[in-house]
């Protein structure tokens, strides 16, 4: 069993550390560095594309927003409308009705006599 004591037999431009030692902390350094970069890349990548799809979804809301925004403003008017109409006469409606509900029926009666 030999102990080998740091700096025992290392040239003198080595900071005292011996060449076999100094190498594999070194090289475990570079691997470890390297593995390091890889996995920040990956997150810049990924946060990027987070970034991205962000600002998509973001545009696609707004364009949502202003569709339901016409629509809110559509249903508006068309209830405004509705809200006129009911007020008129009730007469009126009324025979608005039958007279659509007769033409159905001739119409109906028609397509069945053609037959």
């Amino acid at each position: 069993l030999a102990i080998l004591f740091i700096g025992d037999g290392a040239p003198t431009g080595n900071y005292g550390y011996s060449n076999s030692g100094y190498s594999v902390y070194e090289e475990e350094n570079e691997r470890l560095t390297e593995s390091l970069r890889t996995k920040v890349s990956a997150i810049k990548s990924l946060s990027i594309e987070i970034g991205t799809e962000v600002k998509n979804q973001n545009k696609m809301l707004s364009e949502m927003d202003n569709d339901f925004d016409s629509t809110g403003g559509l249903l508006g008017a068309t209830m405004g409308r509705l809200r006129t109409l009911s007020r008129g006469s009730q007469t009126k409606l009324l025979c608005y009705m039958m007279l659509f509900a007769l033409f159905v029926f001739f119409v109906i009666y028609w397509i069945i006599k053609l037959r």
